[in-house]
């Protein structure tokens, strides 16, 4: 394709048209894992971290992510969120966030529960890094994965 002259090589879109696209109802849940040190999770469950209650400043960080989703991943449109609820799981030595999103918008929401899983997982791992570090300054142990879309519900137009 040919552009003011200049040889151009694909179109980009950009952010995908939606105009036409009906407004429905919308829900999205995502989840990811943190694994940590048994010591970790401990102080985690005991109120022993010295930068405070790791869920409650992480579901903070996970619902910030959710309404900064467009600014985070440029195509992302800005979508009106209805709701948000994030949840924190235990299971052995792993933290789990589960962020459920809801909207009544033109696209969907995955996106934005993604976001706020790893940005709640990321403040959780920043909180306790000093439980986690070896005598190197290393992090053998800790790790976040199992980032996924859980479910996603679209309601009929």
């Amino acid at each position: 394709m040919v552009h003011n002259g200049r040889q151009v090589s694909a179109e980009i879109e950009g952010i995908v048209d939606i105009a036409d696209k009906p407004v429905v109802a919308r829900k999205a849940m995502a989840e990811g894992w943190l694994t940590l040190q048994a010591s970790s999770i401990e102080a985690i469950l005991s109120g022993s971290v010295k930068k405070g209650d790791v869920r409650e400043a992480s579901t903070i960080a996970a619902i910030q992510a959710v309404k900064d989703t467009p600014r985070l991943i440029p195509h992302c449109h800005p979508v009106p969120v209805a709701s948000c609820k994030v949840r924190w799981l235990v299971e052995g030595e792993r933290l789990g966030c589960v962020v459920e999103v809801g909207a009544h918008y033109r696209t969907g929401i995955e996106m934005e529960a993604l976001a706020g899983v790893a940005a709640g997982l990321l403040c959780a791992y920043d909180m306790v890094k000093s439980f986690e570090k070896d005598d190197e300054g290393q992090y053998p142990i800790a790790r976040i994965d199992g980032l996924r879309v859980v479910s996603k519900l679209k309601s009929a137009a």
